[in-house]
């Protein structure tokens, strides 16, 4: 259905009328009575006329600026719907060897989104939002196959953090940005931390609930600190092993007791970030239907194109009628 950007334009129509208010063919002196008079006479111009009043009509509805309006259309493409959760404490804002970034060196968090930029373009199927969490968590975008609306959201992240890891809200809000549009079966929630925190008891029964009720798999990709324990290593005999001591440990098991598919990875170097983020990639492709924009389409140029046609038309028409229009001769003098 077309549409006009400038509907008032539309009020001028009237004007495409004004070629039957007078004659085309009435430039010469002595203009050439053969095309108004005889069997061509009224078809020439009633031609002239209709041609005059195409190329106004085309002129005017040009000037109101045609369109077909944009929307979507159904696109079956491989990916998924992916919710990425991001800590946002301010260890974030160390490297890997945890001191301040010099000049040689990447924080964490600083590396963790240089990568998700990279991932996310190659990934043009996905629709994907985005979430933060320290002291509180908060959602940042929800899910969309915008690229640069992702693009915009990651980068926002980099605000300096808070001082603390609320990782439980933080994986509550997460499981619940996933709307209708996105497919049960693909549904992934992937959470980039350095650290964890104490879950409380009704956050992992909400948790539990909300990953029956939604399906998600879950990825949780751990940055490592150097010299901190790692989420895979067991303690020795007699060593402490507490939520309040070894929060990542922990954390690591009560995901593995979720009840869905969840996957850990650790990594200690932007390198070691960039093959788990290919890795999730690789595990996160799959069949997925989505809506892909279509573009609103301009139609003024074709009456433009029309427009100037039948200008060209009746410029030809009074050239003719000028160029073979009879040319007057001078009286001849007649002497006694």
């Amino acid at each position: 259905m077309i549409a006009f950007a400038h509907p008032l334009a539309l009020l001028a129509l009237p004007l495409a009328l004004t070629p039957f208010l007078r004659r085309w063919l009435a430039s010469a002196p002595v203009p050439r009575l053969d095309l108004r008079t005889g069997g061509e006479a009224p078809w020439t111009d009633r031609l002239l006329k209709a041609v005059g009043v195409v190329g106004i009509t085309a002129l005017i509805l040009g000037l109101a600026k045609p369109h077909l309006p944009g929307g979507t259309r159904p696109h079956q493409g491989h990916g998924a719907n992916l919710v990425l959760l991001i800590d946002r404490s301010f260890s974030m804002d160390d490297s890997f060897a945890g001191r301040a970034p010099n000049g040689d060196e990447e924080s964490k968090s600083a590396a963790a989104r240089r990568l998700l930029f990279e991932f996310i373009e190659k990934r043009p199927d996905d629709r994907i939002g985005v979430a933060g969490f320290s002291t509180a968590p908060m959602q940042v975008l929800a899910l969309t196959q915008s690229r640069s609306a992702i693009a915009a959201a990651i980068a926002a992240l980099g605000e300096r953090g808070l001082s603390q890891t609320d990782v439980g809200r933080g994986l509550a809000m997460a499981m619940d940005m996933f709307d209708e549009a996105a497919a049960p079966d693909s549904r992934a929630v992937v959470m980039v931390s350095d650290g964890a925190g104490v879950i409380a008891r009704e956050t992992q029964e909400a948790l539990q609930a909300l990953a029956r009720r939604n399906g998600v798999r879950l990825y949780w990709l751990y940055l490592r600190t150097a010299g901190a324990k790692g989420i895979f290593e067991i303690p020795r005999p007699g060593e402490a092993d507490t939520p309040q001591l070894r929060p990542e440990r922990h954390l690591h098991i009560f995901l593995q007791r979720l009840g869905v598919p969840y996957r850990a990875f650790e990594a200690d170097s932007p390198e070691a970030v960039d093959e788990a983020i290919q890795a999730i990639g690789d595990l996160e492709s799959r069949p997925i239907l989505t809506l892909r924009p279509l573009p609103r389409r301009d139609l003024a140029w074709i009456f433009y194109g029309l427009a100037a046609l039948m200008a060209g038309v009746l410029a030809a028409a009074r050239r003719l009628e000028r160029a073979y229009a009879p040319r007057s001769s001078a009286p001849t003098e007649i002497r006694p």
